[in-house]
């Protein structure tokens, strides 16, 4: 079977543009998922999801933890491999590729690498680098990985940081700075890369709860202003409904609902999820 064959159905729903709840529109599909299910084990975690985010989407997962909403970022990231279906990013398999006969099988480490570059991700616990300053810190992957030169990473780098309010940081390490600043960091380092999607995986759930407004008024700021699509997985109700142009409900592996902030928030269709929102509305 070959990525053509593949990639056939649904061809013509791929061509679409989508209007956002707003009246924005959204450009064509970034990412895809098929039929995606993923197993520990004996224990099933994502039991055939389909999922597509279209260009300029900012598309924001919730449910109760253990629903699957972190797994399904770690899989675009490449840090959890589906058990079986199809994602694909650009139109373009993330997993699997085609080999010199045409058939798809699957992807090799080269391929992986370079379909990381479309995807950039925010982690939970930031994940900078204790011994290099801020400015180090973002512009390591464009110099590394994207073979940037030192000139051109250092002045996307300060623009990035200059747009998460941390242009007077370049030089201090993330020991100096707040958990708040952290993120903001981390944030920055995503955005440097210029990836076709960005996965923010629980972005407030380490900080201190005086620290949680200052992150979620970044990440709403940039939102507005890009273009990038945007997957925010998130227990933050009132985020989720102020910046999203899809929320999608997920329970036990599946997607419940799906649907404009307005629409689930202010008339859920499902017991399951009114359930589930009235512990926090």
């Amino acid at each position: 079977m070959n990525v053509s064959a593949v990639l056939e159905k649904d061809e013509e729903a791929d061509r679409k543009t989508k209007e956002s709840h707003s009246g924005r529109l959204l450009g064509e599909p970034i990412v895809r998922y098929e039929n995606v299910t993923k197993s520990f084990g004996d224990l099933e975690v994502i039991k055939g999801i389909d999922l597509t985010i279209h260009a300029g989407e900012k598309l924001a997962l919730i449910g109760p933890s253990g629903s699957g909403k972190t797994t399904l970022g770690r899989m675009l990231m490449t840090l959890e491999e589906p058990t079986s279906g199809m994602i694909t990013i650009d139109g373009e398999p993330l997993w699997h590729m085609n080999n010199r006969r045409g058939q798809l099988v699957r992807a090799n480490e080269k391929h992986l690498h370079r379909m990381r570059e479309k995807v950039g991700m925010v982690f939970q616990h930031f994940n900078l680098f204790p011994h290099l300053t801020v400015l180090r810190n973002v512009t390591l992957a464009p110099t590394t990985v994207l073979k940037m030169s030192k000139e051109e990473a250092h002045e996307r780098a300060v623009t990035m940081l200059r747009k998460v309010g941390l242009e007077s940081k370049l030089d201090v390490y993330p020991a100096q700075l707040s958990g708040g600043q952290k993120q903001r960091v981390a944030i920055a380092r995503a955005l440097v890369m210029q990836p076709k999607v960005l996965v923010f995986d629980e972005v407030t759930s380490a900080l201190d709860p005086e620290l949680v407004g200052e992150v979620l008024e970044v990440i709403k700021e940039i939102a507005q202003e890009t273009d990038t699509a945007m997957m925010l997985i998130t227990h933050e109700m009132d985020f989720a409904k102020d910046i999203a142009d899809t929320v999608v409900f997920g329970a036990e592996g599946r997607i419940v609902e799906q649907g404009c902030p307005t629409e689930l928030f202010d008339n859920p269709k499902s017991e399951r999820l009114r359930s589930f929102l009235s512990r926090f509305l």
